[in-house]
């Protein structure tokens, strides 16, 4: 079961890479380190929670796909509304002490788990899922470029 698991981890993983497409000189430059992307994704953590719109735009690539954990996708424009809107408020982004950073190059991948307090169509929801994050280090700076979580089922 853990063998498929990790299996099925990685293929989404290698989709989320995908969905970023392959870098090249104007989409990403310089090297991003570890700290960096960290700092970015709390600062990301920030201004969702705090519904702050402006740092959004800033950080959100506008190439971005957040691959839900319910399997719903949405780009930059549309998850942006979802929270302008009221229809999904993230009340707490709390990541767990897996989450790992590496770096390719301009790119970084975070991944672990975290547990979310979300409330989406008038319902408050406990998410406890596990992510991965893909930050692109651009001209304008870093910009958050993916996202894939699926929720992890409570244990029996």
């Amino acid at each position: 079961m853990a063998n498929r698991f990790l299996r099925l981890f990685a293929v989404f993983a290698i989709l989320g890479l995908v969905a970023v497409g392959t870098a090249s000189a104007e989409d990403c430059s310089g090297t991003i380190t570890a700290e960096e992307a960290m700092k970015a994704e709390t600062a990301r953590y920030a201004a969702q929670t705090s519904n702050d719109f402006a740092a959004m735009e800033k950080l959100f690539g506008n190439d971005l796909t957040y691959n839900h954990s319910s399997a719903a996708s949405d780009d930059k424009a549309k998850y942006i509304e979802a929270m302008r809107s009221g229809r999904t408020k993230y009340r707490k982004m709390t990541p767990n002490s897996d989450v790992t950073t590496r770096t390719y190059g301009c790119l970084a991948i975070i991944t672990g788990t975290a547990v979310y307090e979300v409330t989406s169509g008038g319902q408050d929801r406990t998410v406890p899922l596990r992510f991965t994050a893909i930050w692109a280090k651009r001209p304008s700076g870093l910009e958050f470029v993916s996202w894939q979580s699926t929720g992890i089922p409570p244990r029996q």
